[in-house]
């Protein structure tokens, strides 16, 4: 069951050019702010000459780390908790580096003048007295024992050496199990460095209201709410003296969820300058200073018997945190990762161990899956694996394995609980969609043209996070409106489409009646953020408890206006009514008289309401599978074929879901054939640091992709509703490298991203040299 359809009534302002993005802000007397930035990944710094900048025409003043520990701003770096993870080692990240540098790129001082132009000229005429150190970039390498030690308190490089959760098979139980089975596939798997890059670059436009010794902070967020406690933190101020204000967001996928050295120097000139300051990063800028994500080295092995049952999964990960932790970087790489398994498959013993590195790179957090595309990508290559080197087809493999639905409720080897779903009936219903049975026509078709033609299958699972929760406020101003305010910001998804809907079913009014806000923390509604596909579950989660409290205030209000008991009171169609008579009030009429009844204190509260809901996690999943063709002369590789069938449990909005689904995939393509963040490892130089080196997918690299739903409601909140945000990007990693590896010789050894230089040399048996 799913909503009316109603079209996104978001899209007409942002097609015709009139929506509102952080450069579209302009405070009167705003000044602009450029940063100067570290040319090496790691250098002791000796000393700033300031001085030539300060004196240029239109420069107001230049900051450096001397101004941020006057100010007593703190660490940038705000993480948060990991279970089992004692130890974790958060270093100190300034908001402008002081005595060392770790990455390129890394801030190092705050020109801010009357125009961008002249503080970005006078940025390049900061002088620092570098003296540059061997760097590390690799994360392999990283952990050696001659590597460069990027931070005293971190021996090894490591932030924390995880051994997942309690209660997991350990090394010896595994040992014992692996030594036993009949069949042990491998694996080593590379997930390359990614750039998000999102549309609208990076930017802020700070000010400092001195009057009520307040930041004002104009920024693109995932939630200008959990944003605020991120800067207010770094600031070492309470929260309530920090406001953040989030417009029209231009991308996010995780980028814009915590915050960054730029915000505290930015607010900390506001307030010294007494004038606001705008800065927009460039481009290239960005390469070097937004959160970059992936980058992790994955060994797995997986155990079967005789016939094809999966035993046991052991998984050992280095995993990339880049120069400092991020808010979630540790979290994604342990704790998301690790409860995505068993996947879709019934695995009783599962084995991990997982060390977060730090390396002289930009800092890695989340991005669309965080940690899920990486789990489900180890297992579904290391099924492919074992079909291979056991000889069980892997279609026959994968239904052996499958969990029955029968099964569900199903308690995981890590502790959680997956509440639905009927994997054997959607792998079977995705194989009749993509018409599996026909690949072989196809296949002999593409060798006639001369071309290779391979075949994917990825069975996926995630993990949608619900908690912490998220919560909702309603107000009626008058006039028969209703104002819905929500935390989580909007940078695409249709929030204020979806969620007006759900408001109007519930309480049966208009929907033209209710008006959705989100984007200013100032508003109070508690929010972690459009993250972890979980708005839909949490925000309406609380959407639902909110309307549930006012029609159970309604009632008792009714029962006072109508005189009658409140046991006799029904809500109906936007309208409270004496049960079985005609004497009702409309909803909108009880909240004005319920408004001048609580300021006469016949009543203690009017109808106005907020409430919170903290759901537990869902489950999303789906079989996709992928057909690919190749050029073996020169390794191209065509997208020829991608399907994807899904349950994200019960579905709201098809047209939202199918949009989710179809942008979820195209950046696992882009993960899988083009895009990888190279760093040089001797100097610590992003060599792809311009879509002149790092190749974003295009309309063309994408088929027609056939998207399907085969929902199972959720159980364990009361939409029904899982998350769908991620499930593209999870399961085409997986789909594509399978299709490619099954047009290749026998055991091919081909990471991502699958370039024809690659593809080409894995066809011919040809090694770079040095490999």
């Amino acid at each position: 069951m799913s909503l009316p359809f109603e079209p996104r009534i978001e899209d007409h302002r942002l097609l015709t050019g009139t929506g509102r993005f952080l450069d579209d802000e302009r405070l009167a007397g705003a000044a602009h702010g450029g940063f100067v930035r570290s040319p090496h990944a790691f250098a002791a710094i000796h000393g700033i000459d300031t001085a030539e900048a300060r004196a240029q025409p239109g420069v107001l003043a230049v900051l450096t780390a001397a101004d941020m520990e006057r100010a007593g701003v703190g660490n940038v770096a705000v993480v948060g908790p990991i279970p089992n993870g004692a130890g974790l080692v958060v270093p100190v990240r300034p908001a402008l580096a002081g005595d060392c540098v770790r990455h390129v790129g890394d801030a190092v001082a705050l020109v801010v003048a009357e125009s961008d132009a002249a503080a970005r000229d006078a940025a390049e005429l900061v002088t620092v007295d570098y003296q540059p150190r061997d760097p590390v970039t690799d994360v392999a390498r990283a952990v050696g024992s001659d590597a460069p030690q990027i931070w005293p308190e971190a021996p090894g490089n490591i932030a924390i050496d995880w051994p997942g959760f309690p209660g997991m098979a350990d090394r010896g139980e595994l040992a014992r199990i692996f030594a036993g089975a009949a069949h042990v596939a491998r694996v080593r798997l590379v997930n390359q460095r990614i750039v998000m890059a999102p549309m609208e670059p990076r930017g802020a436009l700070a000010k400092y209201d001195a009057a009520a010794d307040r930041f004002v902070l104009h920024c693109a967020s995932q939630s200008a709410v959990a944003l605020r406690q991120n800067v207010a933190q770094t600031l070492g101020v309470a929260p309530d003296r920090v406001r953040v204000l989030s417009g029209d967001v231009g991308g996010a996928f995780g980028m814009r969820t915590a915050g960054y050295p730029e915000y505290p120097a930015l607010l900390v000139a506001a307030k010294e300058l007494g004038r606001p300051v705008h800065w927009l990063s460039t481009r290239s800028e960005g390469f070097v200073s937004d959160n970059q994500a992936r980058d992790t080295i994955l060994e797995a092995a997986l155990a079967l018997d005789e016939g094809g049952r999966f035993l046991a999964l052991d998984i050992d990960v280095v995993a990339n945190m880049g120069a400092y932790l991020t808010q979630v970087g540790a979290f994604i790489a342990t704790v998301n990762f690790a409860r995505c398994f068993p996947c879709m498959y019934d695995i009783a013993k599962i084995g991990l161990r997982i060390r977060c590195v730090f390396t002289n790179t930009v800092p890695t957090g989340p991005y669309r899956g965080a940690g899920r595309p990486e789990a489900n990508y180890c297992v579904e290559r290391l099924v492919d694996a074992a079909a291979r080197q056991s000889g069980i087809d892997r279609l026959v493999l994968r239904r052996r394995n499958l969990i029955p639905a029968d099964r569900m409720p199903y308690k995981t080897p890590v502790g959680t609980t997956f509440d639905s779903g009927d994997f054997p009936g959607l792998f079977e219903a995705a194989l009749e969609q993509a018409d599996v049975a026909g690949f072989k026509t196809r296949a002999a078709q593409s060798e006639r043209q001369g071309r290779r033609r391979g075949l994917g299958v990825s069975c996926f699972l995630e993990i949608a996070g619900g908690q912490p929760g998220e919560g909702a406020g309603i107000a009626f101003p008058g006039q028969s409106r209703l104002l819905l305010a929500i935390g989580v910001q909007a940078s695409g998804q249709g929030h204020r489409t979806l969620y007006r809907r759900l408001a109007a079913e519930r309480l049966g009014i208009p929907v033209e009646a209710i008006e959705v806000e989100h984007g200013d923390s100032d508003d109070g509604v508690p929010s972690f953020g459009a993250v972890a596909s979980r708005s839909t579950m949490s925000v309406g989660g609380a959407v639902v408890a909110t309307i549930d409290a006012i029609i159970e205030k309604g009632r008792r209000i009714a029962a006072h206006v109508l005189e009658a008991a409140e046991a006799d009171i029904a809500y109906r169609d936007g309208t409270f009514e004496i049960a079985g008579t005609d004497r009702r009030v409309p909803l909108f009429e009880l909240a004005e008289r319920a408004r001048a009844l609580a300021c006469e204190g016949v009543i203690p509260e009017d109808l106005d309401t907020r409430r919170a809901a903290d759901v537990p996690p869902s489950f999303p999943n789906g079989v996709h599978v992928a057909e690919i063709e190749i050029d073996p002369d020169t390794g191209d590789v065509q997208l020829a074929a991608y399907t994807a069938l899904d349950d994200c449990g019960r579905v709201l909005q098809p047209v939202f879901v199918e949009g989710q689904v179809q942008g979820g995939v195209a950046q696992g393509v882009g993960q899988a054939l083009l895009e990888s963040g190279v760093y040089d490892d001797a100097s610590g130089q992003l060599l792809a640091g311009s879509f002149m080196d790092y190749a974003m997918p295009r309309a063309e690299d994408l088929p027609d992709i056939t998207s399907g739903l085969r929902p199972v409601p959720c159980r364990t909140n009361p939409l029904g509703v899982k998350g769908i945000g991620e499930a593209g990007t999870t399961a085409s990693l997986a789909a594509v490298m399978n299709a490619i590896a099954d047009a290749l010789p026998e055991d091919p050894d081909i990471d991502m991203p699958a370039t024809p230089q690659r593809v080409w040399r894995a066809i011919h048996h040809r090694k770079p040299k040095g490999a």
